[in-house]
C-alpha cells in the first residue's frame, strides 16, 4: 500500500492494453490508481491498431465470401460495399469496447485524466493540467508508425496505418511499402475490396520474422489473387505527376509504378516524445526504454512495458509484461508466462505460432521431430472453401514433448491457444493424441498433426 504522502500508488502514463490492464490489476490489490492518456482509452491497438483493422478485414471477407458465393450455390447480384458505412461498422466496435474500458476505470475506481503525461522527477507526473505524485509509475505509452526517410513521403496520397484506417472512399490501386505483418494485413484487405495491390518489401520474404514456409505460402496464395509482390526491393523516392508514382531498386533493376496511394508501413518506433521533463530522463536503448527482468528502468519505481521497451510488439505482450510489473511492484511472484507468447496475422488465410521453429531448437542444442498436416485433409477447411494450409508441430525428439507449433489455416488464431497451453505445461504428443477433438472443426488439424509426430 502507498506512503501517505503520494496522491497515487500508481500513475500508468498510457491506456492502452499494458497500461488499462495494468491500472484494472492495480486496482483490484487495492493501490490507488491514476491513468493518464492523451488520446482515447485503448490505445492504438483499440482506436488505430489491431480492433479497427481487424473490423475493416472483416468485412472485406465478407465481400469476398459473397462474390465467391457461387461455389457453394449463392448467387447474388450486383455485390458492391460502401467503405463509408464499413469506416462507421468500425467506428461503432472502437467507441462500444472504448466505452468497456472506461467503465471498468469507475468500477475499480480508477481516476482517468485526459493529458500528455510528462515525468518531472522519479515521484511526479503532469498531467497537462496538474501535477500528480504517486509511489510506482509504469509508462505504457506504446509506439507509433515510423517514418521511413524517403523523398515524397509527406505528399497527398502517401499513408501510414493510422491514416489509412480512416479513408472514407475506395481505392483503386494501392503500394505497399513494407511485406511484414501490417502491409500484409492491408494487402489482404484491399485485395479483398477489390484493390490492385502491388507489395514492396526490402528482405528477401514477406513476413521475413516468421517460420519461412509461411511467408513462400502467402505469397503464393496472395500472387494467385492477382497481389504483386516484389521481394529484396527498395523503394527510391515518391513523386506526383498526375498521379503519384514510387521507384524503387529490384535487384539492382529500377522499376516504376503509378498508383493512387501509398501505404508507408516499415514498422513502428517506440512513443516517448514529450514523455520526459527538461531535468528527467531513464535510460533508453537507442529510441526504447530500457528495463530489467522486473520491468524497472534504472529508477527502482518507475516501471515500462510493451512496445515503449521493445521486444515482442504485440497487444497481449504489452498486456502481460505490464501485469508481471504490478506483480512486482507488490512483491509477489509474476504470474504471467512470458516465454510462450503466440503471434497472430489476420489474413486470409489466418497464421499463428508459437514456441520454437525446427531450426530455433537445433540452433539451441534441442534434437527434435517435426510434422506437417495439410489442412487440404480437413473436412472443415474443405466443406467451407479454404485455401492451401497447414498446421506444423516441433517436439523433443526423445519425450515428445511440445516445443512450437506454426499454423496457417483458417481459425489458427483461435487455436494457437491450445498449442501455447501444452508448451506452459510442459505437454507432449501423447497428450494432445488423447484429447477428443470434435468432428468437423479445425481443431482436429491438431490432432492429426500430434497424430503424424
Amino acid at each position: 500500500m502507498a506512503e501517505n504522502q503520494y496522491d497515487y500508488d500508481l500513475a500508468v502514463i498510457g491506456s492502452g492494453p499494458g497500461g488499462y490492464v495494468a491500472a484494472i490489476k492495480a486496482a483490484k490489490t487495492g493501490m490507488r490508481t491514476a491513468v493518464i492518456e492523451n488520446k482515447q482509452a485503448g490505445g492504438t491497438c483499440l482506436n488505430r491498431g489491431c480492433i479497427p483493422t481487424k473490423t475493416i478485414l472483416h468485412s472485406a471477407e465478407i465481400f469476398r465470401e459473397l462474390q465467391n458465393g457461387g461455389a457453394f450455390g449463392i448467387h447474388a447480384e450486383s455485390i458492391s460495399y460502401n467503405m463509408e458505412e464499413i469506416q462507421s461498422k468500425k467506428d461503432e466496435v472502437v467507441e462500444q469496447l472504448g466505452s468497456g474500458i472506461h467503465m471498468l476505470f469507475n468500477n475499480n475506481r480508477i481516476s482517468f485524466y485526459h493529458g500528455s503525461g510528462q515525468i518531472r522527477d522519479a515521484h511526479t507526473v503532469w498531467t497537462g493540467e496538474e501535477l500528480l505524485t504517486s509511489k510506482y509509475i509504469l509508462i505504457a505509452t506504446g509506439s507509433v508508425p515510423a517514418d521511413l526517410p524517403v523523398e515524397g513521403a509527406s505528399l497527398e496520397g502517401v499513408f501510414n496505418s493510422d491514416q489509412l484506417l480512416e479513408r472514407k472512399k475506395p481505392c483503386k490501386k494501392l503500394v505497399i511499402i513494407g511485406g511484414g505483418v501490417i502491409g500484409m494485413e492491408f494487402a489482404s484487405i484491399y485485395q479483398a475490396l477489390g484493390t490492385e495491390v502491388v507489395v514492396i518489401e526490402a528482405m528477401d520474404r514477406i513476413l521475413s520474422n516468421m517460420d519461412k514456409e509461411i511467408g513462400q505460402n502467402l505469397k503464393m496464395i496472395m500472387k494467385k489473387r492477382g497481389v504483386i509482390i516484389y521481394t529484396q526491393a527498395n523503394l527510391e523516392k515518391i513523386w506526383d505527376d498526375n498521379g503519384l508514382h514510387c521507384s524503387f531498386q529490384v535487384k539492382g533493376e529500377r522499376q516504376e509504378i503509378e498508383t493512387e496511394a501509398v501505404l508507408m508501413a516499415a514498422g513502428r518506433k517506440a512513443c516517448t516524445k514529450g514523455l520526459f521533463g527538461d531535468q528527467m530522463s531513464v535510460e533508453m536503448e537507442r529510441d526504447k526504454i530500457k528495463v530489467n527482468e522486473n520491468f524497472q528502468t534504472n529508477y527502482e519505481n518507475i516501471y515500462a512495458a510493451g512496445d515503449v521497451i521493445g521486444g515482442i510488439s504485440l497487444a497481449h505482450m504489452a498486456s502481460a509484461e505490464a501485469i508481471n510489473a504490478v506483480c512486482h511492484m507488490n512483491g509477489e511472484e509474476a504470474v504471467m508466462n512470458l516465454g510462450t507468447v503466440p503471434a497472430c496475422v489476420y489474413t486470409n488465410p489466418e497464421i499463428a505460432c508459437v514456441g520454437m521453429t525446427a531450426q530455433e531448437a537445433k540452433d539451441s542444442g534441442i534434437e527434435v521431430i517435426t510434422s506437417k498436416y495439410l489442412m487440404s485433409a480437413n473436412g472443415k477447411s474443405l466443406l467451407t472453401g479454404q485455401d492451401r494450409g497447414f498446421i506444423k508441430l516441433v517436439a523433443v525428439k526423445d519425450t515428445g514433448q511440445i516445443l512450437g507449433a506454426q499454423m496457417m489455416c483458417a481459425r489458427a488464431t483461435d487455436m494457437i491457444g491450445e498449442i501455447g497451453l501444452a508448451i506452459a505445461g510442459g505437454l507432449t504428443k501423447n497428450n494432445i493424441r488423447s484429447v477428443i477433438h470434435p468432428h468437423p472443426t479445425f481443431s482436429e488439424g491438431i490432432w492429426e498433426a500430434a497424430e503424424l509426430l
